[in-house]
């Protein structure tokens, strides 16, 4: 399973900025979407995640200004960013977790795969 992340830029504070991930390969099913983040020199830190069953977290700093979408039909994920904020910037990095095919119709053994990351620079 190969994710690909895009979207990402120089954008100024108080803007808007919808990143992308492209998701291909074969899969039983999937558990949950998520998008991370890595602020420089900081650890990776996770932003949005959305589960099959519609469960979406958000991390606080995020909460009311970020939105994480999925499409099943075109199988990619979304994060919409709105009013953004110099602390924002980092390295976005989408994440799928679900089931290769297993035996038969069944599921077979889990993974977890990331993105390449995508640079989002907010400017003050």
């Amino acid at each position: 399973v190969q994710l690909q992340a895009s979207g990402g830029g120089l954008v100024q504070a108080g803007g808007s900025l919808r990143l992308s991930c492209a998701v291909s390969g074969s899969f039983h099913s999937i558990s949950s979407v998520a998008w991370y983040r890595q602020p420089p020199g900081k650890q990776r830190e996770l932003v949005a995640r959305i589960t099959t069953l519609g469960d979406e977290t958000y991390a606080a700093s995020v909460k009311d200004r970020f939105t994480i979408t999925r499409d099943s039909d075109k199988n990619t994920v979304g994060l919409h960013m709105n009013s953004i904020r110099p602390e924002d910037t980092a390295v976005y990095y989408c994440n799928l977790v679900g089931f290769l095919h297993g035996k038969g119709r069944s599921a077979g053994r889990n993974f977890n795969s990331w993105g390449q990351g995508t640079q989002v620079t907010v400017s003050s």
